[in-house]
């Protein structure tokens, strides 16, 4: 299994699409890059949680599912860093490989001691581009693959065999 554990903010921060919502309305920023993260993880099939700094805020840290994506925020008086530190040792072994995406040079060697493998943000861009394009290459093929019927037909005709099929004819 491959888990992906996003440090939010700093993909934020490091995204210029994410950047420029988070400078409007950070909410927003966040819903999008979880809805990001919920385009990876159906297409790559790897677990991902994104976790969001809550440090400073009151409160006891909360843990949701928004679009089948995990979504963490810290506790009171906890990083993000310290969060993913420990999911990490909670989450890797033998057959368990944790990914964290992070351009937080610090958290990539910490995280990088303890067995996981790091994505910086421009990596995760690239990635994400890349299964954007992928999709779209399987939607056009699955366009260019619908059944084409055997007789050619106006579009007029289509039509009026359209609504006897649906009974309106």
């Amino acid at each position: 299994m491959i888990i992906l554990v996003v440090d939010g903010y700093n993909i934020i921060g490091a995204w210029e699409e994410l950047k420029a919502l988070k400078d409007k309305d950070i909410d927003q920023a966040r819903n999008r890059l979880i809805e990001m993260m919920a385009e990876y993880q159906a297409y790559s099939g790897h677990r991902v949680i994104v976790v969001f700094d809550a440090y400073g805020a009151a409160g006891t840290g909360s843990k949701l599912q928004s679009y089948g994506v995990e979504v963490i925020f810290t506790k009171e008086n906890e990083t993000a860093d310290e969060r993913i530190e420990k999911y990490v040792k909670q989450l890797k072994n033998v057959q368990t490989q944790v990914y964290v995406a992070t351009s937080d040079y610090t958290e990539q060697r910490t995280i990088f001691a303890q067995g996981a493998l790091r994505k910086s943000a421009r990596e995760l861009y690239i990635e994400l581009g890349n299964i954007n394009k992928g999709i779209a290459k399987n939607i056009e093929h699955q366009n260019k693959a619908r059944p084409q019927t055997k007789i050619p037909l106006s579009d007029e005709m289509l039509t009026i065999f359209e609504k006897w099929r649906r009974g309106n004819g």
